[in-house]
């Protein structure tokens, strides 16, 4: 079995790829991938780490607004595309998913011109640029929102879940406090922004500081590696109570949020594939600076079914942070009802539904 995967730019697509290649591999230990991208995405550092075969074609995203660059991006598509198919040609896949980010563009346009099945994989409630091109020329569309469904050809469109998702299942969550200092018998929340942190959730924590001290629960606070000097210097300003760690990233990510109550964070695809599969409460504070407000969007998706409380940036305070922590925190019963609710939404299976999806193309395509 071959598997030609593209996907690029953030952690929000390339984590998906990876998590998919790693449920494939368990399946099939023969199984042969190409995991193709760019040179300055994410995914050049983060793939090879994988030992996972890695190629880089050239290409840039559409700007919004009227701009000569778009001319040079239609001629970089074409090259794009060109390269793809040699690409293609010479590892001959049995099946090519693209999981979102621009470079996915050329890469599943060319393996459906050269007949090969094709998979796009939607992780949002809203589909960027990309996705809703490719929608025309794919064979399925897995998608994670049921939301999502209304952008695209309603047969080829199979809901599967984040395959993030399936790899925070089974975490020891005592070891994932430890790891990081956390008491294994206090009520824990977790704040971070994403990979790289945020500052406004960052300026939000440090007002709130003061409020956190002499509280019942403890607070993990992951601050992203760019910011973590500049935050130091302003919690020695206010001080850094005993309930709160500060750190400036988490590298067993799942392992710890299996020990976590309850989330602060943007609302990212990744992000809420994991936490809903693992039945977190969550207080979303969606990015504004996305495209089409998709985190917004998918924000409201798990509020409106009483998984999370959504916090808009604009409202967002150190005193208003705090309020909302314990309106769920402290309220028992609130908290049970939401981890339900969450747990109803998540998908812990899902890295499996995308591999048989996978699998009946490459079936079907063999007939």
């Amino acid at each position: 079995m071959r598997i030609a995967v593209s996907g690029g730019g953030t952690g929000g697509h390339i984590y998906p790829a990876l998590a998919l290649i790693r449920e494939i591999q368990k399946k099939h230990t023969n199984a042969e991938f190409l995991y193709i991208g760019t040179m300055n995405g994410l995914e050049s550092k983060l793939v090879p780490r994988e030992n996972v075969p890695f190629k880089a074609i050239h290409i840039t995203g559409f700007k919004r607004k009227l701009s000569f660059e778009n001319v040079k991006t239609i001629f970089r598509f074409l090259k794009g595309v060109s390269d793809s198919k040699k690409i293609l040609k010479d590892f001959k896949p049995d099946v090519v998913i693209g999981t979102g980010g621009y470079v996915c563009g050329p890469v599943v346009y060319a393996a459906a011109k050269l007949k090969i099945p094709t998979i796009i994989h939607e992780q949002n409630s809203v589909p960027g640029l990309t996705n809703k091109f490719l929608s025309r020329y794919v064979s399925k569309i897995a998608i994670c929102f049921a939301e999502a469904k209304e952008y695209f050809p309603a047969n080829k469109v199979v809901f599967t879940g984040n395959p993030r998702a399936s790899e925070v299942i089974g975490q020891d969550g005592i070891k994932g406090r430890l790891s990081v200092g956390l008491s294994t018998t206090k009520p824990s929340v977790l704040i971070f922004g994403g990979s790289r942190g945020a500052r406004p959730i960052n300026e939000a924590v440090i007002q709130a500081l003061p409020e956190f001290a002499g509280k019942s629960y403890q607070v993990l606070y992951v601050t992203g590696d760019v910011h973590y000097e500049n935050v130091k210097k302003e919690v020695e300003l206010v001080g850094n109570p005993e309930n709160v760690l500060i750190k400036p990233f988490i590298h067993n990510m799942p392992e710890v949020l299996a020990g976590i109550d309850l989330v602060v964070s943007r609302a990212g695809a990744t992000t809420l594939a994991e936490i809903t599969s693992l039945g977190i409460p969550s207080i979303l504070i969606p990015s504004p600076y996305v495209t089409n407000n998709h985190q917004e969007k998918n924000a409201k998706s798990l509020s409106d079914q009483g998984a999370a409380q959504v916090l808009l940036e604009k409202d967002l305070t150190g005193s208003k942070l705090t309020e909302t922590i314990d309106r769920i925190l402290l309220d028992e019963k609130n908290l049970k009802e939401m981890k339900l609710n969450a747990k109803k939404m998540g998908v812990p299976d899902s890295a499996l539904k995308l591999y048989r999806l996978m699998e009946q193309l490459i079936r079907e395509n063999q007939r």
